[in-house]
């Protein structure tokens, strides 16, 4: 017969049983009948793309979709293991790296950076960047229109410290615009075309000459620790890659289907699909100096906690699928 034991010891028991069970159960990989890739994606973004380009609906792997208003609450969600993939621009994987999320970059893209941009309203007295000293900038803090705007502003004697940056997500930051409440928006497309064709806005400074133009597919470290999960991962990215190649040869079809999904004119979803041309490329040695400069730069002006060391942050397994 078994001794009774003391109810404490019966708790510490059964505490030691479930945090061991905990453990191994996070340990394992996910069974590939049980696999649901979840993506996080924004207005316009992905899941779109793949379905205009025909590549989702025989996908192999259950997919969830979370949207998402721009690239760093995407990728504290991706940190946190509630998403395992999601796209954003060039800035927001530097400062999810200053903060050690648990991340990593494992594809990119480079797009055309004209619609970058630093808008006015169309009859604002500001005609260069200059002139943005003492004012008013609304822009999506760690977007990669806050890089836009420190690389602009430093090419023109400039610094963060010279303007007041109101870090509002886009949708805020539209209307803050339309009703003057601020001088200047930065901001990306589609939401650039959106302002010039339905507010007038008028371009102050694009990203050109200075931005890198570069887009990123970022996986948590969870999703990408999981081996179950892993062919998931590749068979999304690949497609993703098709579908970006497919897009731009087939821009027309690609902004009908845009504005569809988006609720955008047609007439703005085209001259963003026009002016982009977001492509696939290769995660190199020239593109992670080009992002550590970035940050080198985030860094400078004390917008970052000390230094980041972008290659850390960085997963190349996939390169060779997607070559």
């Amino acid at each position: 017969m078994l001794k009774q034991l003391p109810s404490r010891t019966w708790l510490s028991l059964l505490a030691a049983i479930l945090f061991t069970t905990g453990c191994a159960a996070t340990a394992q990989d996910t069974p590939a009948g049980d696999v649901v890739l979840k993506v996080g994606d924004q207005k316009g973004g992905a899941k779109a793309l793949l379905t205009a380009a025909g590549l989702l609906n025989d996908f192999p792997y259950k997919v969830e979709w979370s949207t998402f208003t721009s690239g760093p609450p995407l990728l504290e969600a991706a940190s946190a293991g509630a998403i395992d993939v999601g796209g954003v621009g060039n800035t927001p994987p530097i400062f999810a790296a200053a903060a050690n999320a648990k991340v990593a970059a494992v594809a990119a893209s480079k797009g055309e950076v004209e619609a970058d941009a630093i808008l006015v309203p169309e009859n604002s007295p500001l005609k260069t960047v200059a002139d943005l000293k003492g004012k008013n900038i609304a822009v999506a803090k760690g977007s990669s229109a806050h890089g836009q705007v420190l690389l602009t502003l430093r090419a023109n004697g400039l610094t963060t410290k010279d303007v007041t940056l109101n870090f509002l997500q886009p949708s805020d930051a539209y209307g803050a615009f339309t009703q003057g409440k601020v001088d200047a928006w930065a901001v990306w497309d589609p939401y650039t075309a959106q302002a010039q064709q339905e507010a007038k806005a008028r371009v102050l400074a694009t990203g050109e000459g200075l931005s890198n133009g570069y887009g990123f597919q970022v996986a948590g470290r969870k999703a990408l620790d999981d081996k179950g999960k892993n062919p998931a991962l590749k068979e999304y990215l690949v497609r993703y890659y098709k579908a970006q190649k497919w897009a731009d040869t087939h821009r027309e079809e690609w902004a009908k289907a845009w504005a569809a999904e988006t609720g955008l004119k047609y007439e703005v979803a085209l001259a963003a699909v026009n002016r982009n041309g977001d492509l696939p490329v290769k995660i190199d040695d020239t593109l992670i100096k080009s992002e550590q400069e970035l940050a080198d730069a985030f860094t400078d002006e004390k917008t970052l906690p000390g230094k980041v060391d972008f290659g850390k942050f960085v997963d190349t397994r996939f390169q060779g699928d997607l070559a």
